[in-house]
């Protein structure tokens, strides 16, 4: 039913209550039997161990598990317990950030439960909002939460704050009287009231249209429910990182066992051959290090004030290709601010935004002292006098308590040195009459030192022109003749144009005593003093953010629930919005499907006037389109377009716990240019991933030539299992976490955001795992074949020499991967975090070989000090092979 077309009277009549008297208590009872209570509901949840046997599903993993049982089979219990303990490790991990991700109902709920005044059996009573049923008669005045969605049946100066659902940066004023049917969106429905919304003035009344799921509020809980969670470009390039590596595990195992029995090798010999080639070709550290790297991510994100809900998100903000920013709180600081002032024919410029009450004065860029100024001084007086709004200095903070209007016009006063108590030591305030929607103005009537009165009134500017008979014009007023009107009017036109929003100013003269006059007289034949225009400006820091992200090839869209005009002013004062750009407002997309949208999404740089449904269906549409889409915001409205993006981002200080629990990042400072810094950072994980992945892939390349390549040669096996899994695990695990500390690039912002299909390989990145591979397991089987032959009578001696020598050749390659091109491009010292790492694996290799205790366990002997020569200069022949042919070919094209 659309209600907010109708009269109140036959909203009543349609929902069976009666406006004086309520509903009775026995038609609640059965209405809450038949429709439920009055509160948000939650999908069935999985129980906690489904949601842990769920983190074992994956591939890989199965694979792994196969491996353990296998490797227990044949007796390698060692090789069992490592194993296993590696895959339990990572699904609790798992676990633990599946658990605390879906907290976005819970927060819903909390908006929802306020204690409500409600007329049941024509007695005012206050209820649980949970309690409430259609047809509710609910009474609502300053500082309630609204416990329902409601048709509003009486208003007085009613102004509820609904930016959390709509994006409107000030309080809507609400009326009674039907709407006609071209208003659609939530931001129209003035005479609308909406759960979970705030009354920030007045009181009102009003009839329950919609309750629990079938309320606003509801309707945006449903799509966060049922929003899709996305997969991230991490998670599918890993996915498709461990195929390929089961496959070839698969595909050695069977390769070694065939080849095996061929060359007169038993079949239990070469089964246990085959499995170790299987464990060493799937890298079972790999997902660990993943996380443990975008941890550490994590921790430098949030000494740059943003955290990370979601450890995928890091990784994913650096391939996002489109940001799509809220406006208000967003971009803007969410703090209405006086920019311009007219009077007299003149227009004076305000410096300075926010809350904090400095900035000067200026009419036509030369600086002016407001007290000389006397339209002016009067102008910024009565505005401060004809206000409410209190300055609260808060840590530091300056906040205002009171309608962010009025607020306004206090900082602007405040800024030409003004204050309340001093004007109140000239001025005695005798009568007000409050603001109404009705009349859109304010008054009061104050008393001077000299017993004269003045009425002075703010309001709507086409209002008070009207309600004038005269015009403030330096020290005298003038009559208001039609030409003054229209210089009045064509100013009201330029600062709209600004996207200002305008309040005019008037006084008068009172003659006679307040009491003995009727509103109606007191509220006409003004004097017309002038105009005050503001704004909710831009942060100052997002102009140079959006920039930078347009450098780095991601393009700034605007998404505001806002009116169209202030939408455009402030994109195109920050750089999103140029003439070849395109804006959309709710009533076109109202019209269009997702693929219609589709069609021109990318030309598009403002959507305004928007509802949640309307932001879920441009995420989307983007997506379609190929993006990678960040979605930025801070009200209930955001969240399930928060949640559908590739990457969630909510503000931390305006944002609602709606808006953070559906987020994977939260902005402390509520800066935009911290996404910037998240970015850049993504961006570098990234890199680092693939600096750890071409690492461990290439050593474990390593591994597998060398046990394939003996089997071809009718050898013996150099490496054991047991050996295999601690370079796996242990020697590769503590370097490759420090290539993820590695310091980005300096040119990371200046690239094109990353393919969203880009895949793990790309890049040239699988020739080098595969070239450096096949030369570290070359050198390690060289090493096997000297030694052995040596003395074939001692295997374990010469398979420690080839352990020996396979982890120092991967320790001194892991430098090489610190580049795209080669060891040589970057300072071998510059990431201390390597130098140690390197310097502790290699112990830990040394106390393999040479402690007693650990002998038995890994199969290994002291090895003697002349063969370390040997063992090391093999082991770095790979690495300056390569460098030196890369320098040779440098200095050819030179």
């Amino acid at each position: 039913m659309k209600f907010h077309e109708m009269h109140e009277n036959d909203v009543a009549n349609q929902l069976k209550t009666n406006i004086e008297h309520g509903l009775s208590s026995k038609v609640v009872q059965s209405k809450q039997k038949q429709f439920g209570w009055n509160e948000l509901e939650e999908r069935e949840k999985q129980s906690l161990l489904l949601l842990f046997f769920n983190q074992f599903k994956d591939f890989m993993v199965l694979i792994l598990l196969a491996a353990t049982l296998l490797s227990g089979l044949l007796g390698e219990y060692i090789d069992a317990i490592a194993i296993m303990a590696i895959v339990t490790l990572n699904g609790f991990l798992g676990f633990f950030q599946e658990r605390r991700a879906e907290k976005s109902l819970h927060a819903l709920k909390q908006l929802s439960t306020p204690q409500i005044s409600v007329l049941r059996d024509g007695k005012w009573m206050k209820k649980p909002a949970k309690e409430v049923v259609v047809g509710d008669i609910l009474k609502f005045s300053s500082g309630d939460r609204i416990g329902a969605d409601m048709r509003i049946v009486a208003a007085h100066n009613l102004e509820i704050e609904e930016s959390a659902l709509t994006g409107e940066s000030v309080p809507t004023p609400k009326k009674t009287e039907p709407l006609p049917p071209a208003k659609n969106s939530l931001g129209d429905l003035e005479n609308m009231a909406f759960m979970g919304t705030m009354v920030t003035r007045g009181h009102g009344v009003g009839i329950v249209t919609a309750i629990g799921m079938k309320t606003a509020m509801g309707q945006i809980a449903d799509m966060i429910q049922s929003a899709e969670v996305i997969i991230t470009p991490l998670q599918r390039r890993l996915e498709q990182l461990g195929k390929i590596l089961i496959t070839v595990a698969l595909l050695l195992t069977i390769l070694v066992v065939f080849v095996g029995v061929a060359h007169g090798h038993d079949l239990y010999t070469m089964f246990l051959a085959g499995v170790s080639l299987a464990v060493a070709s799937i890298p079972e550290g790999l997902p660990t290090i993943v996380t443990v790297s975008l941890s550490l991510g994590v921790q430098r994100m949030i000494k740059q004030k943003a955290i990370v809900r979601k450890l995928s998100a890091v990784e994913t903000l650096g391939c996002a290709s489109i940001i799509c920013s809220d406006k208000t709180g967003t971009m803007t600081q969410n703090k209405m601010t006086v920019t311009h002032l007219w009077s007299a024919g003149k227009t004076w410029t305000v410096s300075g935004t926010g809350y904090v009450p400095e900035g000067s004065f200026y009419h036509q860029e030369q600086l002016v002292v407001p007290q000389q100024q006397k339209c002016l001084h009067q102008l910024l007086s009565f505005g401060l006098l004809c206000n409410h709004a209190e300055m609260i200095k808060k840590d530091k903070e300056f906040i205002i308590d009171g309608d962010p209007t009025e607020g306004a016009l206090l900082v602007a006063a405040m800024k030409a040195g003004l204050t309340r108590k001093q004007l109140m030591q000239d001025y005695t305030i005798e009568k007000e009459y409050p603001f109404d929607s009705k009349r859109k103005m304010m008054s009061i009537v104050i008393k001077d030192k000299q017993q004269r009165r003045f009425v002075i009134t703010k309001g709507a500017p086409d209002v008070l022109i009207q309600r004038s008979k005269a015009i403030q014009w330096d020290k005298e007023s003038r009559s208001l003749d039609d030409k003054e009107k229209q210089a009045v009017l064509t100013e009201i036109e330029i600062l709209a144009e600004k996207a200002l929003r305008t309040i005019a100013i008037a006084y008068k003269p009172l003659h006679e005593d307040p009491k003995k006059l009727s509103e109606e007289v007191i509220e006409k034949n003004f004097i017309f003093l002038g105009l005050q225009g503001m704004i909710d400006p831009p942060r100052p820091e997002v102009k140079v953010a959006v920039k930078e992200c347009r450098e780095a090839g991601i393009k700034t869209i605007m998404i505001t629930g806002d009116h169209v005009v202030t939408a455009k002013v402030i994109a195109r004062e920050l750089g999103i919005f140029h003439n070849k750009s395109m804006v959309l407002d709710g009533q076109s997309l109202d019209g269009m499907t997702v693929e219609d949208l589709q069609a021109v999404v990318e030309d598009v740089s403002v959507f305004a006037r928007v509802s949640p449904e309307h932001k879920l269906m441009i995420v989307k549409a983007l997506q379609k389109k190929g993006h990678i889409v960040a979605m930025t915001g801070d009200g209930v409205n955001d969240a399930p377009a928060i949640k559908s993006a590739d990457i969630g981002i909510s503000m931390g200080i305006t944002g609602t716990d709606v808006a953070k629990e559906a987020s994977s990042l939260v902005l402390l400072d509520d800066n935009f240019a911290t996404i910037k810094s998240a970015i850049k950072e993504g961006r570098n994980i990234y890199e680092n991933i693939r600096k750890f992945i071409r690492y461990l892939l290439a050593s474990n390349v390593g591994e597998i030539l060398v046990m394939l390549f003996a089997m071809l040669l009718s050898l013996p096996l150099p490496l054991v299992p047991i050996q295999i899994l601690w370079v796996n695990l242990v020697t590769d695990g503590l370097p490759a976490m420090a290539l993820g500390l590695d310091k980005p690039e300096e040119d990371v912002m200046k690239r094109k955001p990353r393919h969203p299909k880009e895949g793990v390989f790309a890049r040239r990145l699988g020739w080098k795992v595969i070239s450096r591979g096949f030369l570290i397991g070359v050198v390690t089987l060289i090493a096997f074949i000297i030694v052995y032959y040596r003395n074939p009578a001692d295997l374990p001696y010469a398979q420690t020499v080839a352990f020996a020598t396979l982890v120092a050749a991967q320790l001194i390659h892991v430098f090489d991967c610190r580049s795209e091109h080669s060891v040589l491009s970057r300072n071998p010292f510059g990431n201390q975090y390597l130098l140690w790492a390197v310097i502790f694996s290699f112990a830990m290799m040394i106390a393999v070989i040479y402690v007693p205790v650990l002998q038995p366990i890994f199969h290994t002997v002291s090895i003697a000090k002349l063969d370390w020569l040997l063992i090391i200069g093999l082991s770095a022949l790979p690495t300056f092979l390569l460098a030196g042919s890369i320098f040779a070919t440098k200095k050819h094209n030179i």
